[in-house]
């Protein structure tokens, strides 16, 4: 039996960086798992691909992926799909659902999206030191927002996440959807006396968003999540969790 493959999910961006980021990580984390990339003529023997698939803007979808992973004889790979997603809203809770049953796939374990983790209030802390925030600067948590509940919920406990990692109170904001905005919450902590505030990005990549983030007002903007070794180990260990329990599930 192969081992089951690696499906990583994301969201579509028209941003070539964005695009090139999530390639770059699904490289890394085929590197961690020791396993080839990408479609059949580059895969290894006796190992299973890492791929990638978008739920929305850029193709392929997952189920299209998911329809594509099948042995030399025609029978189907297993699968894990892992989304690359830093809260669990609508992609997570219906579009993925929906794209593996439309796959008809008979082998797929889907795992918990990527955050909220502490790993990721980790990586961020980083960045923001980096962009030259110390402590007593004031931090806006920009995320780009929901209209799903549950994923407003998630990223709620990921600023909870990185205000217990910087040891100090961070204030929520939104850069898409939702209230209040970016530029709102700078403003009212300048209002309030804040001398610096830097702004703490919850995003996977460059793009439009984070451009938007070195429009709001604050001193230093930090670098999205991006390719961390953090964010490849957790996406790993997400995979081999899953792994386990669908061959396990499959071999009873």
């Amino acid at each position: 039996m192969s081992d089951p493959a690696l499906v990583l999910v994301a969201h579509g961006t028209r941003s070539t960086r964005g695009v090139q980021m999530i390639a770059a990580l699904a490289e890394a984390v085929a590197r961690e798992l020791g396993v080839a990339i990408s479609g059949r003529d580059a895969e290894l023997p006796g190992m299973s691909p890492v791929r990638t698939a978008f739920v929305d803007v850029l193709g392929p979808s997952p189920a299209e992926v998911l329809r594509d992973l099948t042995e030399p004889a025609g029978e189907s790979v297993p699968a894990v799909v892992v989304p690359a997603f830093l809260a669990s809203g609508y992609h997570v809770y219906q579009d993925v659902p929906r794209e593996v049953a439309d796959s008809r796939h008979p082998a797929v374990a889907v795992t918990p999206a990527m955050g909220p983790d502490p790993a990721l209030a980790r990586i961020m802390t980083m960045r923001l030191r980096a962009a030259g925030w110390r402590p007593g600067d004031a931090v806006v948590f920009a995320a780009a927002g929901s209209s799903d509940p549950r994923a407003r919920q998630d990223v709620r406990r990921a600023a909870a996440m990185l205000t217990e990692r910087l040891g100090t109170p961070v204030r929520l904001g939104y850069i898409a959807t939702g209230t209040p905005r970016v530029p709102e919450v700078v403003a009212a902590l300048r209002d309030s006396g804040s001398e610096r505030v830097f702004i703490a990005s919850y995003l996977l990549a460059h793009g439009l968003f984070q451009q938007r983030l070195h429009e709001a007002g604050a001193d230093g903007v930090a670098e999205p999540i991006g390719v961390h070794p953090a964010v490849v180990r957790l996406i790993a260990d997400r995979y081999r969790a899953a792994a386990r329990d669908l061959v396990r599930s499959r071999v009873v």
